[in-house]
């Protein structure tokens, strides 16, 4: 990869992404208000002495899944458009990689995954009273590594897409096993041998330890780490992956 050309990518990337108030609505604002739904969900449930809130066990594991499932959905939509209209035939004929491309989209979202973790979390923290034991800055670092996981997988699977609709369809194939499996309903422990063994190769449950960890702990473990670091790995893994099976042009 050339540094210059990856820099100017990124630049490129999020001058488009300023311009377009929805999406940036859709980044910002979406999550504020499912957080909002998810406090009046649980501010009234019980909680055993000692034990944290319900809210403060699921509203963790929220800051962490909707930088997910939106930066895929628009990370997936974005890069089909680039195909559709001929943009991304274009960018190839000059000394642009895919991976300078592709890994300039990750840096891109990643950054505007730092900033949707950084509001989600302050809405979280201060308006909503999240308590965890570890720090807020330790969530908004693994939110962001999640974004851009979400961003790897989307630019992966937008590969196999003709259309928007068809890049949409993904989002249960992809975002909703993940959800159900890493560990927010049932415990990784608990679950059928079968299904463990799905949980243990989906990264997003991974995440959801790491910010477990998070929680239940003053100071970093090694544990959160090896998560991190395992997430970033199928990121990375992700990237060269849709590099691989990028097309300029939708068939």
């Amino acid at each position: 990869m050339n540094p210059h050309i990856l820099a100017a990518t990124t630049g490129r990337i999020l001058r488009q992404l300023r311009h377009d108030r929805r999406t940036v609505a859709l980044l910002i604002v979406v999550p504020t208000v499912l957080l909002t739904l998810v406090y009046f969900m649980y501010v009234d449930q019980p909680t055993p002495p000692g034990q944290p809130t319900v809210f403060d066990r699921v509203a963790l594991i929220m800051l962490g899944f909707f930088p997910f499932i939106i930066m895929f959905l628009v990370t997936s939509i974005a890069m089909l458009r680039e195909r559709t209209t001929g943009t991304l035939e274009r960018l190839l004929t000059t000394p642009l990689a895919k991976l300078d491309l592709l890994f300039g989209y990750g840096i891109a979202f990643g950054l505007a995954g730092v900033v949707q973790a950084t509001v989600a979390s302050a809405v979280a923290y201060w308006v909503f009273d999240l308590t965890t034991a570890g720090s807020i800055g330790l969530v908004i670092m693994i939110a962001a590594v999640n974004a851009v996981l979400a961003v790897a997988l989307g630019l992966f699977c937008s590969a196999f897409a003709r259309t928007e609709f068809q890049a949409v369809q993904f989002m249960p194939v992809v975002v909703a096993p993940q959800l159900l499996l890493c560990g927010l309903f049932v415990p990784r422990g608990e679950m059928a041998g079968w299904l463990q063994a799905i949980s243990d190769v989906l990264p997003l449950s991974y995440a959801v330890e790491a910010l477990q960890e998070v929680g239940a702990h003053a100071d970093p473990t090694g544990t959160m780490w090896r998560d991190v670091a395992i997430v970033a790995g199928a990121t990375v893994a992700a990237l060269v992956l849709a590099a691989a099976t990028l097309r300029r042009r939708s068939g």
